[in-house]
């Protein structure tokens, strides 16, 4: 029987995890490498190779109600989307709340992780550490869970850059960036049009001379602001939403593209990528058509080759004078303290059930926890897999045969090469309100929608028509929250609440609701029916996202402070 659990790492997924087993009875001990929970999400301003480092400008692409955790909503007062430091507290209050610090062991590095000699009986592991001071310790642990994330080991592909070798100024990889400082006055090229990418180019483009933003493929590049200022990702990602997507593929990626395209001309501003919108995780960046429509930011091909300080690029076109180079080109991902072949490659992924169990295993007591990407935040995805993996380990829940998993990875693997651009950066890449929905179904949280709709309409209709918040995976089942009904009810007047730093009067000619929000729920449910009778109707509300689901679920007048 599985009784003590070994959680490497105490990022985000690791501290969910410590939680799980916690929620299952179970006895976890987390091995933090550092000094201090948080992960990738602890800015440090000298990294150590090995670890996972940010730059410091970084803000969450993610609002907070969809990267929260499920049983834990953040506080009203934190912005929608938060600066490192500000989701570094949410996730302390997320570990102190839980109790979950007097499970970790700082500074403490696992080294290595063995199959004991009576593993097909037991199960168990050997999990060897190493202190600050060299000392080492191994322990045995009926289960592990590894959450040690994939930013960890940079990328450099130097070989496809001729002529680096031989750069006159600097060059370095963005997991080094720290800030634009030192960077005043210098001609800077940033290699790669990922998040870190954009983000860079913009912040040196505020001190630097020049910036140039090399990229091979383009990209779509996306607002955290979306429609009415609300944040980007609570309009257009409800159950509803992914409904439409599913039914009218084409279509919808062709809207999706206009509508960013009435933003600011992709093809114009030298960013039309040759991959569909949803075929690749989006750029998200508030200020790079701002940057570039100033100059600051000037887009380039791909660099062809560099000689002394002079830069080629495929087009023709040279830069010289370059000061410095940043490749954000990605990271590879490797687990060394793992047995060698224990977590085989599948194209260009890991072979893991369900992105979490090595097939090969005679029992099922490994688990890879939030080593995963999704056009959506990632803290609900390892919380799912934590609470998943633990039940699993008890015995409450049990995997398929070995051929039946292998079966599975192949049909998954055949499904992101037809979906998904980007391999080698994106290993496992799956749809996030369908893979959150998958792994519910199995663990018996997945929401009845329909027994919602009857029973608690004004939940029913929130969880059809409003964002997919993690809250609604603790309506029932395991680890059913009784606080999850009224986190969704109130999750738009946490939204409102970091808003109201100035309480804006309101025009005496502004026209108010005559009917009451519960009214306005009542007749939703309707009104969406009669708009999918045509297509007009439906292309109207998908072109407007503003539209008709933003009048029935943002915050209401009263919320805002207009009343």
């Amino acid at each position: 029987m599985v009784r003590t659990v070994a959680v490497i790492g105490a990022g985000p997924s690791g501290l969910t995890s410590i939680k799980s087993c916690l929620d299952e009875g179970l006895e976890p001990t987390c091995f933090e490498s550092s000094e201090d929970i948080g992960g990738l999400w602890r800015f440090k301003e000298h990294p150590d190779p090995g670890r996972a480092n940010i730059y410091q400008s970084v803000i969450i692409n993610s609002s907070k109600e969809m990267m929260s955790y499920s049983d834990f909503p953040p506080p009203a007062h934190l912005p929608n989307n938060m600066h490192h430091s500000q989701l570094l507290i949410y996730l302390r209050l997320y570990a102190e709340t839980f109790d979950l610090f007097k499970h970790i062991v700082f500074q403490t590095t696992v080294v290595s992780v063995r199959q004991r000699p009576d593993f097909p009986v037991s199960g168990q592991w050997e999990v060897e550490t190493e202190g600050t001071e060299g000392q080492r310790e191994t322990q045995v642990f009926d289960a592990v869970m590894v959450c040690t994330g994939h930013f960890t080991q940079p990328h450099l592909p130097l070989n496809d850059f001729p002529g680096i070798e031989e750069f006159e100024g600097r060059y370095l990889h963005s997991w080094e960036y720290r800030s634009a400082e030192g960077l005043q006055g210098k001609r800077v090229v940033v290699v790669g049009i990922g998040n870190s990418g954009g983000d860079i180019a913009v912040d040196a483009s505020r001190v630097a001379e020049q910036v140039y933003l090399s990229t091979r493929k383009g990209a779509w590049v996306v607002s955290r602001v979306g429609a009415g200022g609300l944040p980007g990702d609570l309009v257009g990602t409800s159950r509803l939403d992914k409904l439409l997507q599913k039914l009218f593929p084409s279509w919808i990626t062709r809207m999706m593209e206009k509508n960013l395209n009435q933003s600011f001309d992709h093809r114009l501003y030298g960013l039309q990528p040759k991959h569909r919108f949803f075929a690749q995780i989006p750029v998200v960046n508030d200020d790079l058509p701002g940057r570039i429509i100033s100059g600051r930011v000037l887009i380039k091909p791909n660099i062809r080759e560099i000689r002394g300080s002079s830069v080629a690029f495929e087009d023709g076109s040279v830069v010289d004078k370059v000061d410095v180079v940043v490749f954000a080109t990605g990271y590879n991902y490797d687990f060394p303290f793992l047995p060698s072949g224990l977590l085989a490659n599948s194209s260009h992924r890991l072979s893991l059930y369900r992105n979490v169990f090595p097939p090969g295993l005679a029992r099922p007591s490994l688990a890879v926890v939030g080593f995963i990407c999704n056009l959506g935040a990632i803290n609900p995805l390892a919380e799912m897999q934590a609470r998943w993996a633990t039940r699993v380990f008890k015995g409450l829940l049990t995997l398929p045969s070995e051929e039946a998993m292998l079966q599975d990875i192949k049909r998954d693997t055949s499904t992101l090469q037809n979906r998904f651009a980007c391999l080698e950066r994106h290993p496992l890449q799956v749809d996030h309100i369908p893979y959150l929905d998958s792994m519910a179904e199995e663990l018996g949280v997945r929401p009845n929608l329909l027994g919602l709709l009857l029973r608690e309409p004004g939940v029913g209709l929130r969880v059809l028509l409003g964002p997919c918040t993690p809250y609604q995976y603790r309506l029932r089942g395991p680890g059913q929250w009784d606080g999850a009904r009224q986190a969704i009810l109130t999750q738009w007047e946490r939204v409102a609440q970091p808003f109201r730093t100035r309480m804006a009067a309101q025009p005496e000619s502004r026209t108010r609701a005559s009917c009451s929000l519960r009214l306005t729920l009542t007749l939703s449910g309707a009104v969406l029916l009669l708009t999918l009778y045509t297509r007009h109707s439906l292309s109207s509300l998908l072109s407007h996202p503003t539209g008709l689901l933003y009048k029935m679920y943002s915050p209401s007048e009263t919320m805002w402070g207009w009343k």
